[in-house]
């Protein structure tokens, strides 16, 4: 398992690339691989949203970030797992989060996968404030899954 905040830009494909041929040992061994990314939008309830700043709390997020992923490694049978955040200043259009998982069947992926965004949308500790033309707010809710 990885976890990684990031204040920089990263191209989520690039990222899996280069984790996944870290897996020397494991060739083979995995069938599916399963990654969700999230990016910025540039509206939210209805205004245009400029930018975004995501706050963190070091060391804390990551260790929530760390339990989310184990516990995805003991409901289901899977290899890895990786999760990248931005941190700091984001703009509309910009890759904020990729999560992936790596196992031997798509089920278990593709479950691992929603579990670890879900969970890291609900329980780790970020904190975002959206920038509008005119003011800043702070997010109070995420958006419901549907």
């Amino acid at each position: 398992m990885a976890i990684q905040l990031r204040e920089m830009d990263f191209d989520p494909c690039a990222e899996l690339a280069t984790y996944q041929s870290q897996f020397v040992g494991r060739r083979g061994k995995y069938g599916a691989v399963f990654s969700f990314v999230g990016t910025m939008r540039d509206f939210n309830d209805g205004r245009a949203v400029q930018a975004m700043t995501l706050e963190y709390y070091p060391g804390m997020t990551e260790k929530h970030l760390q339990q989310i992923c184990a516990e995805a490694e003991q409901r289901w049978d899977i290899l890895d797992s990786l999760i990248i955040h931005r941190v700091g200043e984001v703009r509309p259009n910009d890759p904020i989060v990729l999560a992936a998982v790596w196992s031997a069947h798509r089920a278990a992926a593709f479950d691992a996968c929603r579990y670890l965004i879900e969970e890291l949308k609900t329980r780790a500790p970020f904190w975002k404030n959206e920038r509008f033309r005119e003011m800043s707010r702070w997010v109070v809710h995420n958006t419901p899954v549907t």
